[in-house]
């Protein structure tokens, strides 16, 4: 009979369950137990040479299409990829980069031809590639990228050029190094016209690994963490590439130098392009939640054999037994409030991952979904990562002098992750993505509204527009209503109570922020002071709506639990999540009148009351999270727990 760790880990895997334990396994062999490397060299052939061997076994076969030979399972290659996070992020990266980026742009922005010649060659790593779009003078800003493709209809070539400084190909994985190809995103100039940013193949080095002519490439050298990926630097002068190295799926140029696309809005087209590509923000996320999952086991079996002090007994010349760390509540406090956060992030995760694998494996296009998936993909990639980070540090901290040593592995997954929060976005700049695609739903109708109708707007509709596709719309619906049935249940642990108030607060948050741009734009502000003026508003509508997906994912999460003695520790580790979340912006919640000031001192207790309630249980609760032994060996765990 399976335990209760088996249970909440089973329910945590999700819809790849299979994916997760097939990579538990193979994981858990001697090629991929962690290694302390930071020589770049040893590091660099180390991760390449683990590259190889996935590659050999047919890791990533089914996150492509039927042209090579297996059924596409996008929700498949994504799994596995996050799960290289817990044996090393910088072999997660460089896979990320061969056959999430590279791959993807292949697979996603090519034709039949281009997947004809280089998918195969792409899995299998006779092609190594590396995916050029940073550029020194723009990061977040793709759509200004400087980097030019310029048609010759002489030559039936394009030819692709840095024309400034700023413009050079900047913290390219794969580019120091052992890349051959890159997937190079510049501007595509046909005669006199610019059609935007368009993505060509560009080869960059030949067999030998020297650069061909034109192209110029550097290494950055020491970063702050991944020593094992080869982070590089490209310059393009006047490089030629034949006219079917552009990939052509939304925008062609024909021999004639002709252009041509499905999709006539530049801009459209343009983000059209990246969305496609979402699949690596999705990884990105999700890679870092998994290397917090390893950090917070090694944190907590460590808390659980290692003694510190002694408590009074008040027997004279006994000895007291010194106390196990984690029985000191404020040692609680530390852990269990992030071990809840990965449990709700990893239930979102799930759902994020379902949603991007249902739509890219459908075959009718629906741009709504789309959008929704790439905003989902950004907020929840700025809510992991920064998990990530803050939960990292926690349990270095929490480990005492002991965390600070290599051999520990807790310093090296804080430097790897860092990064993260900063790579396929900056999590500032995606939470603010968040936030215009909720502000955007809402153009139209708020367009020339008088306050008055502006109000009456906000309170008939707009909550229940911006809680629309989530997968656990009729469980949450039942909990509202129950809730609205027994209103003088106002408990902190009520899950209607915390619904309400994360509800409320994002649908508060998000009607003032537009009443304050429709203002803006009545007076005719400049459109960019308008919304600067209000960013920080913004900001927090968008991390007030991703809080509230994730509880809602954890609600759901709760539900698919097939033992009730699991059910009810996901459902204490929910209302530890929930209430953390209003602890942190209690702030808000008091000027708001949703908490007393004798309910914001509730918040705290009801805090302390989960954590007592769930200290039993913290073994259990990591071993849920799914981590390998052999990935979660630190040499300061002696084996003892309790």
């Amino acid at each position: 009979m399976a335990t209760t760790a088996e249970f909440l880990r089973a329910t945590l895997d999700g819809r790849w369950a299979e994916v997760r334990e097939k990579a538990r396994v193979d994981l858990s062999s001697d090629e991929f137990r962690p290694h302390n490397t930071p020589d770049l060299d040893r590091a660099r052939a180390k991760t390449l040479e683990q590259l190889r061997v996935l590659a050999s076994g047919g890791f990533v076969d089914r996150g492509f299409g039927v042209e090579v030979g297996a059924g596409s399972d996008p929700g498949a290659a994504v799994t596995a990829i996050e799960m290289l996070a817990m044996s090393d992020l910088s072999l997660m990266v460089k896979a990320g980069v061969q056959w999430g980026l590279f791959g993807g742009a292949i697979e996603n922005l090519g034709t039949d031809r281009h997947h004809a010649e280089y998918l195969r060659p792409m899995i299998d790593l006779e092609l190594l590639g590396c995916f050029a779009m940073t550029e020194t003078g723009h990061g977040s800003d793709v759509q200004e990228l400087e980097t030019t493709a310029t048609y010759d209809p002489a030559t039936d070539e394009f030819v692709v050029h840095s024309p400034t400084p700023s413009a050079r190909k900047d913290y390219i994985g794969g580019a120091a190094q052992h890349a051959r190809m890159a997937a190079v995103f510049a501007q595509l100039v046909v005669g006199d016209d610019s059609h935007g940013v368009h993505c060509l193949l560009v080869p960059i080095r030949d067999a030998d690994g020297n650069d061909l002519p034109g192209v110029t490439t550097s290494d950055c050298g020491y970063k702050g963490g991944l020593p094992g990926v080869d982070n590089g630097r490209i310059v393009f002068d006047h490089v030629r590439v034949p006219r079917t190295n552009l990939l052509n799926r939304y925008g062609s140029v024909d021999a004639d130098g002709v252009y041509s696309s499905p999709i006539e809005n530049k801009n459209r087209r343009f983000f059209t392009m990246l969305g496609t590509l979402v699949r690596g923000r999705v990884t990105v996320g999700g890679s870092a939640a998994a290397a917090a999952r390893v950090a917070l086991t090694i944190a907590t079996r460590y808390a659980l054999q290692r003694r510190q002090f002694s408590a009074p007994s008040g027997d004279e010349g006994t000895p007291d037994p010194e106390v196990l760390i984690m029985d000191y509540l404020v040692h609680q406090q530390r852990l269990l409030p992030h071990i809840a956060s990965a449990y709700a992030l990893g239930f979102a995760q799930n759902e994020l991952v379902t949603t991007m694998h249902d739509i890219q494996t459908s075959d009718e296009i629906d741009p709504s979904g789309q959008r929704e998936l790439e905003s989902r993909a950004a907020g929840l990639k700025a809510a992991n990562t920064w998990h990530a980070t803050r939960a990292i540090q926690e349990c270095r901290e929490a480990c005492g002098g002991a965390g600070y040593l290599a051999e520990n592995r807790l310093t090296a997954l804080k430097a790897d992750t860092d990064v993260f929060t900063t790579f396929e976005g900056d999590n500032t700049v995606l939470t603010q993505l968040v936030a215009k695609e909720l502000l955007t739903k809402y153009a139209d109708e708020v367009r020339g509204m008088s306050p008055v109708e502006w109000m009456a707007f906000a309170a008939n509709a707009f909550g229940d527009a911006v809680r629309t596709r989530t997968a656990a719309q009729q469980i949450i619906q039942t909990i509202l209503d129950t809730r609205q049935d027994n209103e003088e249940d106002g408990s902190l642990f009520n899950r209607g109570t915390q619904l309400t108030m994360f509800q409320d607060r994002e649908e508060y948050l998000l009607s003032t922020a537009a009443r304050r741009l429709q203002g803006a734009r009545k007076r005719e502000d400049d459109p960019f002071d308008a919304f600067n003026f209000v960013q920080d508003h913004v900001l927090h509508a968008a991390r007030a709506h991703i809080d509230r997906v994730v509880l809602e994912a954890f609600i759901a999460g709760i539900d698919a639990c097939e033992d009730e003695t699991a059910r009810d520790l996901l459902s204490d580790l929910c209302d530890l999540y929930a209430l953390t979340v209003i602890d942190e912006d209690k702030a808000w919640f008091m000027e708001h009148r949703h908490l007393s000031v004798e309910r914001a001192k509730a918040v705290r207790r009801g805090i302390n009351e989960r954590c007592r309630a769930l200290r039993p249980h913290a073994a259990t609760l990591v071993e849920g999270l799914g981590v390998p032994d052999a990935l979660a060996g630190a040499a300061m765990l002696d084996g003892g727990r309790q």
